[in-house]
């Protein structure tokens, strides 16, 4: 059965019709307002109550159907999870940077929605994982020690920000608990010291080379200031990880992982929550001391941080990464390519089709309930899929297919 999902209009987002979001949501529900000057962030599709997905043809939201049909779900799932959908499916249209933030575990989770309700909004941890759909630019992870150790040395404004002891201890014995000293430094540091190191380095960008500017990554650094003004996350860029995902390449997030989104398009599959603690790179509420104390300070390659998906059949790629909650197919079927049958598995999913048409679908067994049932797919389908059901498509002459389906594989 198709289903009509929730739009987030992040101010980060991508604005109006060049949005990835907006293409997709209006595909779907043709009579959706695109305006110029709204930002399209997010794309949301599960069960989440701060943006439900609803069944096209009865308006009854995925939740409530769940609730009454349970089986749907598979019988490993609600053994693991209960009786609801385990994860939340995304698609992220990025115009500019999000805030840097790192997701709790589940105890963490529990004991910061119990101590402040009103922030954290639910007792779920967040394990998440990207997979590119245009060049995707983000910050993930710290920097290798030596990497940083350079960077501590050369940019003085940086050195000014995080304070001499910290900076010259980590210089001296770059570990993790130095690292982590170092962090906590520039987070914390005065407003008139971040102001004044921002307008020092500001003012020493235009001397530099092509060559050296693009070693500290001055382009970047400036896009950052031009959003956020004054805001220390500017200098987080020579501390952490700066990479870009290609189409198809994907990077998890565990718990306590640093990260930033910066600019593009990707899917997002994550447990059910939307706990995110926050500092730096956003007007939203910061939460600097809770952030510094939870964070992994390992220090790894930007290559490190992606994550390989695996074949399954010829056009299917399995990202499956190393929690329960959810996993990821990238199904590719190229041009040419008469139809195609998605594999059966043990578990309610959720298909989106990023591009293609289908003029033939069938679904087997039917559904539970009375929600009509999909008999062509499209750009911007959303399709829910209960346990063991098989999608078989009859792709339009000529059209390559691209969709993600969101399982839980246990």
């Amino acid at each position: 059965m198709e289903l009509q999902c929730a739009v987030q209009k992040y101010a980060w987002g991508v604005r109006g019709a060049s949005s990835s979001v907006a293409q997709l949501a209006k595909a779907a529900k043709p009579e959706l307002e695109v305006t110029e000057d709204q930002p399209f962030a997010e794309l949301w599709m599960g069960t989440h109550p701060s943006g439900p997905a609803v069944i096209k043809g009865t308006g009854e939201t995925l939740g409530d159907y769940i609730s009454k049909h349970p089986d749907v779900l598979g019988s490993p799932v609600i053994q693991k999870f209960g009786k609801s959908l385990p994860y939340l499916f995304k698609v992220l249209s990025v115009n500019q940077a999000l805030s840097i933030q790192a997701h709790p575990n589940k105890s963490h989770a529990e004991q910061l929605h119990k101590d402040r309700p009103d922030v954290y909004k639910d007792p779920n941890h967040k394990p998440e994982m990207t997979i590119a759909l245009t060049p995707f630019q983000a910050l993930c992870g710290f920097r290798p020690a030596e990497q940083i150790t350079k960077h501590l040395k050369e940019i003085h404004e940086l050195k000014k920000v995080i304070g001499d002891a910290a900076a010259d201890a980590f210089i001296e014995n770059p570990t993790e608990e130095n690292l982590k000293a170092c962090f906590s430094a520039m987070m914390n540091a005065s407003k008139d010291t971040i102001a004044s190191a921002l307008s020092e380095l500001l003012q020493r960008f235009p001397g530099m080379d092509s060559g050296k500017g693009k070693e500290l990554l001055r382009e970047l650094f400036l896009t950052l200031h031009e959003k956020y003004p004054g805001d220390v996350g500017c200098f987080s860029i020579y501390l952490l990880n700066y990479l870009t995902l290609q189409p198809g390449e994907s990077m998890f997030l565990g718990p306590n992982i640093i990260h930033a989104y910066l600019l593009g398009d990707c899917i997002e599959c994550m447990a059910c929550s939307d706990n995110v603690v926050r500092a730096g790179l956003t007007p939203k509420y910061q939460d600097v001391e809770t952030l510094v104390s939870m964070l992994e300070y390992g220090m790894v390659p930007a290559e490190s941080r992606k994550f390989q998906g695996s074949k399954v059949d010829q056009f299917t790629t399995f990202y499956n990464p190393p929690v329960p909650d959810f996993a990821v197919d990238m199904i590719e079927v190229p041009a040419g390519t008469k139809e195609f049958t998605l594999r059966q598995v043990e578990s309610a999913s959720i298909v989106l089709v990023v591009e293609g048409e289908a003029d033939s679908v069938e679904v087997s067994p039917q559904p539970m309930g009375d929600a009509p049932v999909a008999t062509s797919v499209q750009r911007g389908s959303v399709l829910f899929l209960a346990s063991g059901q098989s999608l078989s498509l009859k792709f339009k002459a000529g059209s390559r297919f691209l969709a993600f389906r969101a399982v839980c594989v246990l």
